[in-house]
């Protein structure tokens, strides 16, 4: 009994697999992660509430699985993140925490959610009447991608660019690769880091009204604000996307579709507890860590499985029965929890509603084209790989 993140039940169905953990190994030592797990919500949510034994600090860095030629090939690079904000420890963790949070005021995050609507609607304009679409490369991404463009400051040509070298970065840090396809995807890497270093210093010679300006002006500094630009590019062009396929998909399996607006907060919630587009994050021990009668060795790294504890029956009742209603569903730790709860959650959050409420204004006929659902192969992402869906 181990982890596969090569086989498809790790994504697409690892409910019983991280229900015997709970049961019977809630400290799991995982040969194949060479990670512990933490399995039991009050575990994961207790090892991010405290920093000092669970350290964040590299914890991103994940790439043990990257051949030597890669490895030579990255450079100083094959340690990206290392100044990332969920990457690190107070007291820089507070520093860079506080510089990004100046661009999610309540007035900025109610500008984005009117960008958004507007993009999703003119997207709508143009796929609509084709009364069909493959979801996840014709709806799903576009709106996110565009709205994370605008927000960094990236142009408006260069979008296909940035998604492109994204998936790469996620596939080359986050997903086995072999070995040839390692250096295909290191040079694509180091080309996307060359942009958004670019990018950064034209912004310091030609200011705008955009979060890289904002950034440059900041107490970071230059790697700080291309590692930070970087991350959130990620998100917003991956993370987000993700979720919102796999919302859908949840959604319209269930016969709630189109939800209705006094229950779209919760439903939000709810697909994020039950198909969370993270599967957790990595930690490393700071000390010998006892838990569950389970010697936790310093250094050792740690996967906290947030998949895991929001289908945990002891806080969320009949875990794998989705329930739109459900009193507790904001209570998955799919944003992280504690000082590392993620910066940018509200505007996921806004985008995921928005997305939403205007599929379902505007199809709200819409219905899966039976054929079987194949997620993306991934360590710590849900994602699926197409979602083929039509509409009358």
């Amino acid at each position: 009994m181990d982890f596969d993140v090569s086989s498809d039940w790790h994504v697409a169905a690892p409910y019983g697999f991280l229900r015997t953990l709970r049961h019977e190994h809630p400290v799991f030592h995982s040969e194949h992660l060479g990670a512990y797990v933490l399995s039991r919500y009050s575990d994961v949510r207790g090892a991010y509430a405290d920093p000092r034994r669970f350290s964040s600090k590299g914890s991103l860095t994940i790439s043990r699985s990257l051949t030597e030629e890669t490895r030579a090939r990255l450079g100083e690079h094959g340690s990206f993140l290392s100044s990332f904000v969920a990457n690190v420890d107070p007291p820089d963790h507070t520093r860079l925490r506080r510089s990004v949070s100046r661009a999610f005021t309540p007035r900025a995050v109610a500008n984005l959610e009117r960008q958004f609507r507007e993009l999703n609607e003119r997207l709508l304009d143009r796929v609509e009447p084709q009364g069909k679409a493959e979801f996840v490369a014709e709806l799903g991404h576009e709106p996110s991608v565009k709205l994370t463009a605008r927000f960094i400051g990236v142009p408006e040509e260069d979008e296909a660019f940035v998604q492109a070298r994204v998936k790469d970065w996620f596939q080359l840090f986050l997903s086995p690769q072999p070995p040839e396809r390692q250096l295909e995807l290191a040079d694509s890497f180091l080309t996307y880091l060359a942009y958004v270093d670019r990018l950064v210093a034209a912004r310091r010679d030609d200011p705008r009204d955009d979060f890289v300006t904002l950034m440059t002006g900041s107490e970071l500094s230059h790697r700080e604000v291309v590692e930070l630009i970087s991350t959130i590019l990620l998100g917003g062009n991956d993370t987000v996307p993700n979720q919102l396929g796999n919302s859908v998909l949840r959604l319209l399996r269930e016969g709630v579709w189109p939800v209705p607006g006094d229950r779209l907060a919760g439903a939000v919630e709810e697909c994020m507890r039950i198909d969370g587009a993270s599967l957790g994050s990595f930690r490393y021990a700071t000390e010998d860590i006892e838990l569950h009668g389970v010697t936790i060795p310093r250094g050792s790294l740690v996967l906290l499985s947030t998949d895991s504890a929001a289908h945990d029956e002891t806080v969320f009742p009949e875990p794998e029965r989705f329930v739109i209603d459900r009193p507790n569903a904001d209570a998955h730790l799919v944003f992280g929890y504690g000082i590392h709860f993620c910066v940018g959650a509200a505007l996921g959050r806004l985008q995921l509603r928005t997305a939403l409420e205007v599929l379902g204004d505007r199809l709200p006929g819409l219905r899966l084209v039976e054929q079987p659902v194949v997620y993306r192969t991934s360590l710590v992402g849900r994602a699926l790989a197409a979602l083929p869906v039509e509409w009358a």
